[in-house]
């Protein structure tokens, strides 16, 4: 027999991620764990670490900020557990004339992505996913400012990069 906070608790957290699904999705697809590390398998871990964590969400941020900063430490976290960081060999530079619709080009530009350290990535990722200034600074640590700056800093970095190879 369960007790009824628990029953509560578990309808809270499926409710949760019924309502944050697609946003798991997209961090677990965005991260490249291994070749051996499918989204599914990183979806799973990261349901793992909402219902370990869910007790701990005091409400200070926004649903959708704590499940994302969740979802990322753990695919940071597995990353590390495997051993697998991203190298940072450059891929092989898109044909921009057989790539009319720039699936290519993003392609390529998701691989310097994942070149960044962690910090990087993880700023430059919350912001492809659509959180603010303020809401990446609260999940860093950092001041909606600095942040900013970073972004800035990232933004000429992957530009360096990709024109480099072009």
């Amino acid at each position: 027999m369960t007790v009824n906070g628990h029953n509560e608790d578990e309808r809270a957290f499926r409710e949760l991620v019924r309502r944050q699904r697609d946003l798991i999705w997209q961090v677990c697809r965005s991260f490249r764990l291994s070749a051996a590390w499918e989204p599914q398998d990183a979806f799973h871990e990261v349901l793992m670490a909402l219902w370990r964590d869910y007790g701990s969400f005091g409400g200070r941020s926004s649903e959708r900020t704590w499940v994302y900063r969740v979802a990322v430490n753990t695919l940071i976290s597995l990353r590390r557990r495997i051993g697998n960081q991203p190298t940072a060999d450059a891929p092989a530079t898109p044909d921009p004339s057989t790539d009319p619709d720039g699936d290519e080009r993003r392609h390529y530009l998701r691989q310097l992505i994942d070149t960044l350290d962690e910090r990087d990535h993880s700023i430059v990722m919350a912001h492809l996913h659509g959180f603010s200034n303020i809401e990446i600074a609260r999940m860093t640590g950092l001041t909606a400012a600095h942040v900013s700056v970073l972004l800035t800093r990232i933004k000429r970095k992957l530009r360096k990069l990709y024109e480099d190879e072009i």
